[in-house]
């Protein structure tokens, strides 16, 4: 194992499965290489599980689910207090952890401080499941409860991998399910490191299990298990329509996803020009632009689209590319050849069809400019598709009705912005925006406690502070008779 000179590791990198509270080898001992997107050097040889190793991570789970269910919300909470603590402890390890997989900036690493508080707040958020009771029909009591679904399968993506990790594990064990993760085969390390974590709290074994490995073999097998009751995945809508068949073929496993994007912004021209430039920039420049919610494509108002893209243009390009492990960098790679190769292509489409204004291809390692297209068509793939690399269209509209149809000509439907200054204007434009989430006047915000989740392709389900553990219980109706007499048939 080769690990770059400018990482300060404290230990050496763990790279088995985490099965039934054990560091183990996969069963066919394979492996798959970790890259460090800036140099390309292979920084790991990680552990890739195949169905066995599935099956060996269910049936622990399956075996820990009674006594973790029955401990209660109270001694579930202990161990999940913990935890966040031990997150905080370890922000400098997981930091470069995470930049040697994804290569983003450690500058804009705050995952940790996040975990923490995401494995605090659930730790007394199971307190709010709760179910209901009436006394409507003469003679019966009847109640609804909510309980885990039993075993639960995590698969998360590789752009904010420790983030995922903590918003789907901690509101599954809060409720009382037992996990099996799948963590992405591009930014394993973050999730098997986590798992020291979870033996440092005590956590019983068989309680959360972390496997490393690729789609095709791992997250299928997992998708398709006849004993992994719910499933939550976070990813590409194309891998998101594979998981719900894999789903419905095996047991009807309830699934909550949360898919790809391509979301616009709206840019009157009544808007502060200079906040929604800087705001927009950064939504897509931000971790080079590997972002479902990123501002993909920008309709600013004809009259003012000048000095909006003069303003946008400033800023998107100033960048600090290198090495991500520099605090002073502020612009890393794309995560991989893949990765990069993909964004070539639209790159090649925008020169075709529409006019470069800002940068392009760097021509160094997997690093993309900052890029900008102006006048792309509407039905151009570059407009449909999502890049998920530092590129955004710019195109104008005139009126609110063309805005409105333009900005919802897609099959995508997470995030969507609009800036003005009219609030009419902004109530209406909210309404009229076909996304599960909608911004005024602002872009890519994080609010804890709101729902996050798409419309469309975009995916099913909610997640956030207030929304995230109604997707790991199920409603459960009890009915109570008494007396003689009652109920609908007496």
């Amino acid at each position: 194992m080769t690990v770059t000179l400018t990482a300060k590791l404290s230990e050496p990198i763990e790279t088995r499965l985490f099965i039934n509270n054990e560091f183990r080898e996969s069963a066919n001992n394979k492996t798959f290489e970790v890259v460090y997107p800036y140099t390309q050097e292979v920084i790991a040889n990680v552990q890739e599980a195949d169905v066995q190793d599935v099956d060996d991570a269910v049936s622990a789970a399956k075996a820990a689910y009674p006594a973790w269910r029955d401990l209660g919300v109270e001694k579930r909470g202990e161990y999940l207090r913990k935890v966040s603590k031990l997150f905080l402890e370890a922000n400098d390890e997981l930091a470069q952890l995470e930049t040697l997989c994804t290569g983003r900036p450690i500058s804009q690493f705050f995952d940790a401080k996040l975990s923490s508080e995401r494995f605090r707040y659930f730790a007394d958020g199971a307190w709010s499941v709760q179910g209901t009771a009436s006394t409507n029909t003469p003679g019966i009591l009847s109640m609804t409860v909510k309980e885990p679904y039993g075993v639960v399968g995590l698969i998360i993506p590789w752009n904010f991998p420790l983030i995922m990790f903590s918003m789907k594990v901690a509101p599954a064990l809060a409720a009382g399910n037992t996990v099996v993760l799948k963590s992405s085969e591009k930014a394993p390390l973050t999730s098997i490191y986590a798992a020291k974590l979870f033996i440092k709290a005590n956590f019983p074994p068989g309680v959360i299990n972390i496997i490393s490995g690729h789609g095709t073999s791992s997250g299928s097998a997992l998708a398709s298990h006849m004993s992994v009751r719910c499933l939550s995945f976070t990813g590409s809508s194309l891998t998101g329509q594979k998981i719900q068949a894999a789903a419905a073929k095996s047991n009807l496993k309830h699934v909550h996803m949360e898919l790809g994007g391509k979301s616009p912004a709206v840019v009157f021209s009544d808007a502060n020009l200079e906040s929604a430039a800087a705001q927009t920039q950064f939504s897509i420049r931000f971790n080079s632009g590997q972002v479902c919610i990123a501002n993909s494509r920008i309709y600013v108002q004809e009259s003012v689209a000048d000095e909006f893209i003069k303003l946008f243009r400033e800023k998107f390009a100033a960048i600090t590319a290198g090495d991500p492990l520099d605090p002073s960098t502020s612009h890393g790679p794309q995560i991989d050849k893949l990765q990069y190769n993909r964004i070539q292509e639209y790159l090649r489409i925008g020169e075709k069809e529409g006019s470069l204004t800002l940068g392009g291809d760097a021509n160094d390692g997997f690093f993309i400019k900052p890029t900008i297209f102006e006048r792309v068509p509407e039905e151009s793939r570059l407009m449909r598709e999502e890049v998920f690399g530092p590129v955004v269209t710019i195109n104008t509209f005139q009126t609110e009705e063309e805005a409105i149809e333009k900005a919802n000509n897609t099959e995508f439907g997470l995030f969507a912005s609009v800036f003005t200054k009219d609030l009419d204007r902004a109530l209406r434009m909210s309404r009229a925006l076909e996304a599960g989430v909608v911004a005024v006047n602002c872009t890519s915000p994080s609010s804890k406690d709101a729902a996050f989740g798409g419309y469309k392709m975009s995916g099913t389900g909610r997640e956030g502070y207030l929304y995230s553990i109604d997707n790991f219980v199920q409603t459960k109706t009890i009915l109570i008779k008494s007396g003689e007499m009652g109920g609908i048939w007496g």
